[in-house]
């Protein structure tokens, strides 16, 4: 596709923005396992990461240049995000799981099995924190797990849209809950895949909670560690630990 050279600038100034506005948050992270993080020297993947729409710049600005492809709708206003994308390290696909989107999903089963892929499984339209049934489908069709991750700012304004999309206060906190790998079994019906489809809803919906709470109350979490952006290129491992790995109550149980 023909980018026009409005588009080109604009996704370079979106990218620019985002650099400068994120580039002065403070950046916390607990993880079940850190082997899911594809910024890790010790990382196996690839792996289907999720986490909700209205936290995208936060994985836009830490993840880039990690083997990520991301998808994007194809909505015009999304063309200026899909450069934005390219410029700050990811490679896109355009469409949706759930919307029309046979050759999205097509495109994402290329994609995932030699890349990461990213999904924000309540966009693009909502309903805000429902979990579409496409990420489920995806990794049982190419058996690739998905790893919830959930976000939370320190007191983020909210826009009035759909997602109630979050733009943090600079310098204020930023915290991040990484649930481990959830594995959907190959061959499963549809009554199959929604018992995952929910469970897997929940997971993201606790981690998320879980994370907004942590980055409110401005303590410290047992296990947390410092994340650090991913550059141009790999550099090992780019978080420094403070204590051992999270543990907290758990996740829910598979229905």
């Amino acid at each position: 596709m023909r980018i026009a050279g409005g588009d080109k600038a604009g996704g370079i100034l979106i990218a620019a923005l985002t650099e400068r506005w994120m580039s002065s948050l403070d950046y916390r992270g607990a993880f079940f396992d850190r082997t899911v993080d594809p910024a890790d020297a010790a990382f196996q993947g690839p792996a289907i990461f999720l986490f909700w729409h209205e936290y995208i710049p936060i994985l836009f600005y830490l993840r880039g240049y990690c083997d990520i492809t991301m998808l994007l709708s194809r909505h015009h206003d999304a063309e200026w995000l899909a450069m934005a994308a390219r410029h700050m390290g990811f490679e896109t696909v355009r469409g949706s799981t759930t919307r029309g989107g046979a050759t999205a999903l097509m495109q994402l089963m290329e994609r995932g099995r030699v890349m990461n892929l990213a999904l924000t499984p309540d966009g693009p339209l909502g309903p805000r924190r429902h979990l579409a049934m496409g990420a489920v489908y995806l990794a049982s069709r190419i058996q690739i797990p998905l790893v919830p991750i959930g976000l939370g700012y320190d007191r983020p304004y909210r826009l009035s849209t759909w997602d109630r999309f979050a733009v943090p206060r600079p310098w204020s906190r930023t915290r991040g809950i990484v649930a481990p790998r959830i594995r959907v079994p190959e061959g499963l019906d549809r009554a199959g895949l929604e018992v995952y489809r929910g469970y897997v809803e929940r997971v993201l919906n606790q981690v998320t909670d879980h994370a907004e709470r942590w980055a409110a109350s401005g303590r410290r979490h047992h296990g947390e560690c410092v994340i650090r952006r991913q550059g141009s290129a790999r550099r090992g491992i780019t978080a420094v630990h403070s204590g051992p790995r999270w543990a907290d109550e758990g996740l829910p149980d598979a229905a």
